[in-house]
């Protein structure tokens, strides 16, 4: 029994109840939260910080958005849970025809889930049951979640160890990574990774393809941005073989990239469309939508979800999609293509930082050893432990950033959406001096 039961939170004491009763999934804790607002959270100490990763990309319309508060709190006074799917409830059925409207194309029907995971193991089922077929493509140096569905379409073995994914028809091809494409040899980008799945496909699997799944930015890969017409192409390889094309905006979806859907920068429309994170801004909600003639494959008892739409999560999904579409989404692209020049400026200045890369405000620079040679002689090395120092020199100086990606040497940039200015200057200068302070070894 703890002894602390009656002793005042602080920074010490829940970390310290962290490492006593909650199981150890995460190594590298950031700050403890007390409380919250926009781009600011606020520790049990009393310190403020800057943050820039928004929950790993989640409270896009900022932390403690007054109307999504409000939408959540009118609801808990209504009734909290009945089962959307026994019950039919308002927030879900208005939530459901919202997402009609602002997803690309045909895409119209949605079932409601609790995760991204959960919304990337439904949109297979679904595209299994609809072609008939069992096996998927998925992208190498991708994430899908950590169940052990979408962990088999994960494609980065520190995801995978231990763990035996069930899902044994997967088969992996190479990413859109510029940076580090072996395909073009340095040279101009000739979408050859795209051309790549045919081969994929030919080689590697048994003719029995039911879906393409590939996220439009891939956000825990070290967010890496498709080349023009590489989406499309994918697209069309996959329709080529009957398969579907699952494209997964958990991450990178409502506004963070400066649109609705990163899949909206390439002018192509999903054939099933996995959500979360963004969604709810901060609420616990996932959802998949697809088109009529792909949604009606499914029959009663095919698929379901005890707390999925919950009418709570669901009244402040409705007003997260108000918040964002009454201004969020033009000032990530306002501020996302400052970003981008002043994250430009730091590759050309410092030789540790290889790459600038992003969309609206999912934005990232990979930190680099420029005297070794990257893998397969692509690119310099990858550089995790400088990538550590200017995290933790960011976090020791309140600002608090994503480090990450496939090498564990991006710094991401992904805050909330209703970020000023002011704080993003604040986020790029912070990050020129811990760059500057930790390239040679400081800390």
């Amino acid at each position: 029994m703890s002894q602390q039961t009656d002793s005042p939170p602080s920074n010490e004491r829940v970390e310290a109840q962290y490492d006593e009763y909650l199981m150890p999934i995460w190594k590298n804790l950031n700050v403890p939260i007390k409380r919250a607002s926009g781009s600011t959270v606020e520790d049990f100490d009393g310190n403020e910080y800057l943050d820039v990763f928004s929950g790993i990309s989640v409270t896009n319309a900022g932390h403690n958005n007054e109307a999504v508060v409000e939408a959540a709190k009118a609801q808990l006074d209504e009734f909290v849970h009945g089962c959307t799917y026994v019950h039919p409830n308002q927030p879900a059925a208005a939530l459901a025809e919202r997402l009609a409207e602002v997803t690309p194309g045909d895409l119209q029907k949605t079932f409601f889930c609790n995760s991204g995971t959960e919304a990337v193991e439904g949109a297979i089922k679904l595209a299994r049951k609809y072609t008939g077929s069992k096996e998927v493509l998925a992208l190498e140096m991708s994430f899908h979640g950590r169940t052990l569905g979408s962990l088999a379409l994960t494609g980065n073995k520190s995801y995978k160890a231990d763990m035996a994914p069930t899902i044994n028809d997967v088969a992996h091809v190479a990413p859109p990574y510029a940076y580090r494409c072996q395909m073009c040899d340095g040279g101009p980008c000739s979408c050859a990774c795209a051309e790549d799945v045919e081969r994929v496909i030919e080689t590697h699997t048994a003719d029995d393809l039911a879906a393409v799944v590939v996220e439009p930015v891939m956000g825990e890969g070290g967010i890496i941005v498709p080349p023009e017409g590489w989406l499309s192409r994918v697209k069309e390889i996959a329709h080529d073989h009957g398969a579907l094309l699952v494209v997964d905006e958990v991450q990178a979806g409502y506004g963070r990239t400066g649109e609705m859907w990163a899949s909206d920068h390439f002018d192509v429309v999903p054939d099933i469309m996995p959500q979360a994170k963004g969604i709810a801004n901060g609420l616990p909600l996932g959802a998949f939508t697809a088109s009529s003639e792909v949604a009606d494959a499914f029959e009663a008892g095919d698929h379901l979800s005890t707390f999925g739409g919950n009418p709570v999560a669901c009244a402040a999904a409705l007003a997260t999609i108000d918040e964002l579409e009454g201004g969020l989404i033009e000032n990530a692209s306002e501020q996302g293509a400052w970003l981008s020049d002043r994250l430009a400026e730091l590759e050309a200045d410092y030789d540790v930082v290889g790459d600038a890369r992003g969309l609206g405000l999912m934005q990232g620079i990979e930190l680099v050893d420029p005297d070794e040679t990257g893998p397969m002689g692509v690119a310099p090395a990858p550089d995790a432990e400088l990538a550590k120092s200017v995290g933790k020199h960011l976090r020791e100086r309140g600002i608090i950033i994503g480090v990450g990606g496939f090498h564990k040497n991006v710094m991401r940039f992904q805050p909330p959406l209703s970020i000023s200015r002011d704080q993003l200057e604040r986020a790029v200068e912070g990050l020129r001096t811990a760059v500057e302070a930790t390239r040679d070894g400081g800390a």
